[in-house]
């Protein structure tokens, strides 16, 4: 995840006070100096990311474009890039690295969730309260139709791939292994050292 997540600057008490008023809260998204996501009725914006936070990302979705370019199944987009959603307490996701299959891009968000998004943990992503706010956004994308999930912890050279249709039993790549997204991205593989600079 790309830091520690809090109100947008500049936020005079209104935004989080909108409720149905969904239009003003998406205007406000587009205007946002850098990365930020629209969450129980509140925009909020993410801290910038570490270097080697942003090397994986960059690493993933490179690996994501190749493949892409390769197979013609889908669009792999950077971080940054914001997706529209209707869920009862999340109107947004802006994962680090995502693979989109959905409408043909415009200038606008796209209107879904990714079918696979990428989620890199910063330093502080590592208590229990951080824990329970990933397994909840992870949540999120599923009940969106994200298929995929990666959750990257870098700080343990740990990939975890969640599937939508078992999300309780993620499978594990580590270190000197090679992970994927089976079944979702066939052919895709990306070894888990590849998230790191060369020494």
């Amino acid at each position: 995840m790309a830091g520690n997540a809090y109100p947008v600057s500049g936020d005079d008490g209104r935004i989080g006070l909108m409720g149905g008023r969904q239009e003003a809260l998406l205007d406000a998204l587009y205007r946002v100096d850098g990365k930020a996501e629209i969450v129980r009725g509140q925009l909020v914006r993410m801290s910038p990311s570490g270097g080697l936070h942003g090397f994986a990302a960059g690493a993933v979705f490179a690996s994501l474009l190749d493949y892409s370019r390769r197979s013609s199944c889908g669009v792999a987009l950077p971080d940054n890039v914001g997706f529209l959603v209707n869920l009862p307490h999340r109107r947004s996701f802006s994962p680090d690295a995502a693979f989109w299959s959905g409408d043909p891009l415009t200038r606008r968000f796209p209107e879904g969730a990714p079918v696979f998004a990428v989620e890199v943990r910063s330093p502080e992503d590592y208590s229990s309260a951080a824990e329970r706010r990933i397994s909840e956004k992870r949540a999120d994308y599923f009940a969106a139709a994200t298929q995929a999930v990666w959750d990257v912890d870098l700080e343990h050279g740990v990939v975890s791939l969640y599937l939508s249709g078992d999300p309780s039993r993620p499978v594990h790549f580590r270190c000197g292994e090679t992970a994927h997204a089976e079944p979702l991205l066939p052919g895709w593989l990306m070894p888990v050292d590849d998230l790191f600079p060369p020494s």
